[in-house]
């Protein structure tokens, strides 16, 4: 008989104990995957795995330990436990570190009703090779298209249980469906290429491969004949699927991490505006069917929304146990853990405040300036909030695209840029980031 999630987890802590921890928590995970991956039409991959992964962290005094192995023999319990407890005696006193009282974990976190589990079988190697097949098809026979680089479908099935010694047990089980599509225009130097896909935890919400193809072409067909634009200083609209990574910029630099170690340009800016006023950043954990949802955090506290942002102001910092203290603040339920290392603070689902014109009526706003697809590399001083990027897309005049762009750089203040954000109204809800396309004036562009 396969031992449950929680009976390892518990075994894992029974061992700890008789290590001699003075308080541990465990982190065990259960995978199955399987992808397909197509390459000039021919199959290039088939991978499938499945694992158990187990994670110990022991607490003795202020100092503790992480270790872990995919190795479920009893022998390797107690292996772990004496490694795990012989290093915590070695390491460094931490006065900031602790599991959460009892009172504070989570309570009916199953009554929730998330619903990340996809309950249909794992879909069979075929089904998924037809469908990778089915997009790079598409992709292939839209005129313009000189090659698809690559077309993937895979699925994956993750179960996980935490527990610790001041009493948690909690587990749940999430479900990745997953079909992209690269395409390619072009050839020699004049390549320029593009892609699409989707992510969901149920098959039934994934976009048809034939959409998926499409896209994928449209996008790419839509770079054909880059050039570099103009250099000087223009309005930016940064596309809805790359608006996000400024939103990230601001996270990183409001995550408790960041602030505690007096590392973050936001460091100052607690209880004043750091978006336009209207703009509310909501984190949204309990969304259903949606990646980024969980009941619980990486220390097994409530997950509940909360703005990050309210009406333009920054109300707080994302927060775990540890740097919580260190802040004299209370966590946030931000926790998240890997099986190797200890609780850190990061942000899931997200939501943001959209504007009342759609993207065609902020391109015609801005007159003259880059509309920004995609974006490579990043120079962004963490403490200053200094800004600059790589980035591609389309040049507009008179608030229509009239040719493809690349290989310029885009550069600003994150601390003025995001103060100027204009929202547009075409965030996709179903992602786990509802983040619009964002115009911001007056960005310097270095092109030709």
């Amino acid at each position: 008989m396969t031992d449950t999630l929680s009976d390892l987890a518990a075994r894992l802590l029974d061992s700890a104990r008789a290590a001699g921890a003075e308080s541990a928590d465990a982190l065990v995970t259960r995978g199955a995957s399987v992808s397909i991956g197509l390459q000039a039409r021919k199959l290039e991959e088939v991978e499938r795995s499945e694992s158990v992964d187990l994670g110990l962290r022991v607490l003795i005094g202020k100092r503790q330990a992480c270790v872990s192995a995919s190795d479920t023999r009893p022998e390797t319990f107690a292996l772990m436990a004496e490694r795990a407890v012989a290093m915590a005696r070695e390491a460094p006193e931490d006065p900031w570190i602790g599991l959460a009282d009892p009172s504070e974990l989570a309570r009916d976190w199953e009554k929730l009703e998330l619903d990340l589990c996809d309950p249909a079988p794992e879909p069979d190697p075929a089904a998924l090779e037809a469908a990778a097949r089915e997009a790079e098809a598409v992709a292939l026979d839209t005129p313009g298209i000189s090659q698809v680089e690559s077309a993937s479908a895979g699925y994956s099935r993750r179960a996980l249980h935490l527990a610790a010694t001041n009493g948690l047990s909690a587990g749940y089980a999430r479900t990745d469906h997953g079909l992209y599509c690269i395409a390619i225009t072009g050839t020699g130097t004049g390549m320029e290429r593009d892609y699409y896909g989707s992510q969901r935890t149920h098959g039934s919400d994934l976009e048809s491969a034939a959409e998926i193809g499409r896209l994928a072409a449209e996008r790419t067909l839509a770079r054909a004949g880059a050039r570099r634009p103009p250099s000087g200083t223009f309005p930016v609209l940064y596309d809805e699927r790359v608006a996000g990574s400024l939103i990230a910029h601001l996270l990183g630099a409001v995550n408790g991490s960041a602030i505690a170690r007096g590392a973050s340009w936001a460091r100052d800016l607690l209880e004043k505006p750091v978006l336009p006023a209207g703009i509310t950043l909501t984190e949204t954990p309990h969304r259903p069917r949606i990646i980024g949802s969980r009941p619980f955090d990486g220390e097994g506290l409530p997950t509940r929304d909360r703005d990050i942002v309210r009406d333009g102001v920054l109300t707080g910092w994302t927060l775990d146990l540890a740097t919580a203290r260190k802040l004299g603040m209370a966590s946030t339920a931000s926790a998240v853990r890997g099986t190797s290392a200890p609780p850190a603070p990061a942000n899931g689902n997200m939501a943001m405040t959209q504007g009342p014109a759609s993207k065609e009526e902020l391109m015609a706003q801005m007159g003259t300036g880059l509309l920004v697809t995609s974006m490579i590399g990043a120079t962004i001083n963490p403490t200053t909030g200094d800004y600059s990027r790589g980035a591609a897309g389309l040049w507009i005049e008179n608030g229509q695209p009239v040719y493809a762009v690349n290989e310029c750089t885009i550069a600003g203040n994150l601390k003025d840029m995001l103060l100027r954000i204009i929202p547009a109204n075409d965030a996709r809800p179903h992602l786990s980031r509802v983040i619009p396309s964002l115009l911001i004036e007056g960005m310097s562009i270095a092109g030709q």
